[in-house]
């Protein structure tokens, strides 16, 4: 009998350590194939997929869906189909566990497992995925599940039946009681206060790498800058192209021309394309633009990037920001696409946000806020006018740069989309 394959959790590179196991593609007793895709995993940055390293038959699935597993740890334990395929040290601890289906409530302490698109249906209706009885694989909560459990809560009850009170007797010559109005009035009682309730729930491997790089990044003395831009010509010049970018299947959103004016902005004043090196006490400025673009996804914030953005179009930007933006929504962003940038853009306004305090993405020395674009009284030629205008904020590493050079990026940019046709020369 060939000897068990013990298949631990595999180095995913970038530093990481752990991964949550998010949904297993095989179950015991499957045959797979080498480089069949056992399970996926979801590190802090992207969702994984964990192919076989040899063929065999699944014999023991060690870790749980919606569990962390740490590097090193055995993940499943295989039966190679042949001794030539895999001949690793005897392993005792090769017996065969039958796998069982969970169904019901999460316990205390215990992550329930659902879909981001749960979880977000969840929060929506108020409902505690806790409280759900999950009838997918492992106890996994589904949308159905979700929706059956809130359409209970919604449920009229039915009417209680009333109280029978027995009428007032007293015995024979007993004095009638005395009239209400003679007796004390007693306090009212105060009304009952529902009970405090409180849920905890552990804390995502992306939640808790968020954490620590925001933490990471407040040890950076930070100063946010804000201006105020009209950008009539740049709404004008983007209603223009539009259609002409729809008819190649392209979004253009103002995103692209956000990044081409900023990229244009880094090269005059390349302190803030940079990074600071305390241990050897030097500025390391960049001759490559590596744009950071901060994208939402239910889970929380992931910043793909897009490498030498100097060297793109406008159509190649947009293209590359809605391939870049779906891949991050699927989770299935690569290690690349996550790392290496060298300046980084936030719009919030795209959520409805106004202005902000962006924070660094470190070892980053600057990243740039855009807010809505909202129509606002703009003097023009003595004349007040209601033009568009586009809000910025930059935060900045105070170490390296100051409020005056600030103030210069801030006036060169607003300079760029104020007159887009300065761009068009890079376009």
């Amino acid at each position: 009998m060939n000897t068990m394959y013990q298949f631990k959790l595999p180095d995913l590179g970038e530093g990481i350590h752990e991964a949550e196991i998010v949904h297993w593609q095989v179950k015991e007793g499957d045959t797979v194939t080498i480089n069949q895709t056992l399970l996926e995993v979801q590190t802090d940055k992207a969702l994984v997929e964990i192919p076989a390293p040899v063929a065999g038959t699944i014999k023991e699935i060690r870790v749980e869906e919606g569990t962390t597993a740490h590097l090193g740890d055995v993940l499943v334990a295989i039966q190679p189909e042949s001794k030539s395929a895999y001949s690793p040290a005897p392993d005792d601890s090769s017996s065969v566990v039958s796998a069982t289906a969970k169904v019901g409530l999460a316990g205390p302490g215990q992550r329930v497992l659902a879909a981001p698109a749960v979880r977000k249906m969840a929060l929506r209706l108020g409902i505690s995925l806790h409280r759900v009885p999950g009838s997918g694989p492992n106890g996994r909560v589904l949308p159905s599940d979700v929706r059956t459990f809130a359409e209970q809560q919604a449920a009229p009850q039915s009417p209680s039946q009333p109280t029978y009170a027995p009428p007032n007797l007293r015995p024979p010559n007993q004095p009638p009681p005395t009239p209400a109005l003679s007796q004390p009035k007693s306090s009212p009682e105060p009304p009952r206060q529902p009970p405090e309730q409180s849920e905890a729930e552990p804390l995502s491997s992306l939640r808790r790498r968020i954490a620590e790089r925001l933490d990471e990044a407040w040890r950076i003395p930070h100063v946010t800058s804000f201006a105020e831009v009209d950008v009539a010509r740049l709404v004008k010049l983007r209603r223009q192209l539009k259609d002409v970018a729809a008819e190649q299947n392209v979004s253009l959103t103002y995103l692209p021309f956000i990044i081409k004016a900023v990229v244009q902005t880094l090269k005059v004043y390349p302190d803030f394309n940079a990074r600071l090196d305390t241990e050897q006490q030097q500025i390391v400025r960049h001759r490559h633009y590596h744009i950071g673009i901060a994208t939402a996804i239910p889970e929380g914030l992931l910043v793909p990037v897009i490498r030498h953005a100097d060297q793109a179009s406008l159509r190649q930007l947009a293209q590359e920001l809605t391939r870049l933006t779906e891949l991050a929504r699927d989770r299935k962003l690569s290690a690349d696409e996550l790392s290496g940038s060298t300046f980084s853009i936030t719009n919030f306004g795209s959520a409805g946000g106004e202005q902000g305090t962006p924070i660094i993405n470190p070892p980053e020395v600057a990243i740039l806020g855009c807010g809505r674009i909202e129509p606002k009284p703009v003097v023009v030629k003595g004349k007040v006018k209601v033009r568009p205008v586009l809000p910025l904020s930059l935060s900045f590493d105070h170490r390296l740069l100051d409020g005056v050079a600030a103030a210069q990026f801030l006036t060169h940019l607003k300079t760029l989309l104020n007159k887009p046709k300065r761009l068009m020369l890079d376009l």
